[in-house]
């Protein structure tokens, strides 16, 4: 009882953010860890997500891929995929297919700037993806919020998966638990323009509910992938 005490009264100051089971450091809206930093956490949530991810891709299929570290797992569960084509502005997703090599894939990477999530973002990026139409677009994001929707701390990253948004007739989204009730500087997609979402067995029941009210359908993966 002592530790809620004290974390509420953090909360209240603006110095925590209360989740389930504890609390968590309150980062800016324009902290943007880099892509190794984030590569090592939530290791088996992400997994999971991934492998759930991978189940909604057909054989033939146009995709696009984000960047982030979820988007990158999904990208080796998909290397098996026959005759997939891939739009992405991801670096470390190009190159999971790059070493990969299977000669029936194709992979498009649209160019830009790099950011520090290994993005690349900018008017190139951009105009690459108002070029394409894609079957479904999977998108990886900082945070997730009812207020904020689906946020990135990077405006240029935020104006870039806009576009691969606007370019997909289905948007997944990946965000593990931790990125509920976390915003960004600034919004890529309000909640209700995902078709699907999904996120861990660690989501509290609160965000489910929320976020069940506004998806078209929310999936939690199991360790195992399954939904």
């Amino acid at each position: 009882m002592t530790i809620r005490r004290d974390i509420e009264v953090l909360a209240e100051r603006g110095l925590v953010a209360k989740v389930h089971g504890g609390a968590m450091a309150v980062e800016g809206a324009t902290d943007e860890p880099g892509y190794a930093t984030k590569s090592e956490q939530q290791l088996a949530e992400k997994a999971a997500i991934a492998r759930a991810g991978a189940r909604l891709v057909k054989a033939g299929s146009a995709i696009g891929i984000s960047a982030g570290t979820t988007t990158a797992a999904l990208a080796r569960e998909l290397t098996d995929v026959p005759e997939l084509t891939v739009v992405t502005n991801s670096i470390p997703v190009a190159d999971v297919f790059y070493h990969h090599g299977r000669r029936d894939q194709t992979v498009v990477l649209t160019g830009g700037t790099r950011t520090p999530s290994d993005a690349l973002v900018g008017p190139v990026a951009q105009e690459a993806a108002a070029r394409i139409n894609l079957d479904m677009l999977f998108l990886g994001v900082h945070g997730m919020s009812p207020r904020a929707g689906f946020t990135t701390p990077n405006l240029s990253e935020a104006d870039t998966n806009r576009a691969l948004v606007a370019a997909a007739r289905r948007l997944v989204v990946l965000a593990d638990h931790t990125k509920w009730d976390l915003v960004g500087f600034a919004t890529i997609a309000v909640l209700a323009e995902a078709h699907i979402l999904i996120s861990d067995a660690d989501l509290s029941h609160e965000a489910r509910k929320e976020l069940a009210a506004e998806v078209g359908d929310l999936i939690i993966a199991d360790e195992s992938g399954a939904g």
